[in-house]
């Protein structure tokens, strides 16, 4: 029996989904911050629902700005780890992996704590073993809002509404570090998507952190690898 296929492989290199519980809990996760113009009006909106999320933050955004990292922090939510400068990591050497995660982890103590969300979700067998043998617990998502193209407001909350489950990480975006077309950068219906989502789901769910999440249920791991598309990565602006 190999690594991977046992069960002690299984517990150390799956990646996080989701939770199995049945209290009515959800996190919110966003990515690639904090930008100065999105990021507080959206921490505006979590704190009006009383809503608490988790931050994958880029470390050469949150160097820029430290501010934002102490209003997220001060606010009650979680600060994970994006790396430095947002590379697809299977494209990278073990050397170049480990540096972008420990110079993002410099960026962002002592809010920081040792989750991973590699960026476009992107992971490889190596990638997953570096990320482990620096600490960190990798943390993916079950419903992706796919708010890095130019869905409206309605389009987003399509994607995500009805798939809203006690448990589910769902994925959002607070900026886009890299992108493919310009227009994409605009945060807007996001913002918009997630002020509906808290307002029509208020009665029924609890949005926490992925920490607290994680500590009222049990997180469900699964193998999950994803090997960069060279011609797409290789498109990307920023």
């Amino acid at each position: 029996m190999n690594l991977l296929s046992s069960r002690i492989g299984r517990k150390l290199l799956g990646t996080v989904t989701h939770v199995v519980t049945s209290e009515p809990l959800v996190a919110l996760t966003f990515d690639d911050g904090p930008h100065p113009e999105y990021t507080p009006r959206l921490l505006d909106i979590l704190e009006r629902h009383s809503a608490r999320a988790t931050f994958f933050v880029v470390g050469e955004a949150a160097e820029r700005q430290p501010k934002l990292i102490e209003r997220m922090a001060r606010s009650g939510h979680t600060i994970g780890n994006h790396t430095w400068d947002h590379p697809s990591m299977p494209l990278l050497s073990g050397a170049q992996r480990r540096a972008q995660v420990r110079r993002c982890g410099r960026a962002i103590p002592p809010q920081g704590i040792k989750l991973f969300r590699p960026p476009h979700g992107h992971q490889n067998l190596a990638s997953r073993l570096d990320v482990l043998l620096l600490g960190y617990q990798v943390i993916a998502w079950n419903i992706s809002a796919s708010d890095w193209l130019d869905y409206d407001r309605d389009q987003l909350l399509e994607r995500v509404l009805p798939k809203v489950a006690p448990g589910c990480i769902v994925l959002f975006h607070d900026a886009l570090y890299k992108f493919i077309e310009e227009r994409y950068r605009d945060r807007r219906p996001t913002l918009q998507a997630v002020d509906a989502l808290l307002t029509r789901l208020k009665d029924q769910y609890r949005f926490v952190t992925v920490p607290e999440l994680l500590k009222r249920g049990r997180p469900r791991l699964r193998p999950w690898y994803k090997e960069a598309d060279k011609d797409w990565v290789g498109k990307l602006k920023g």
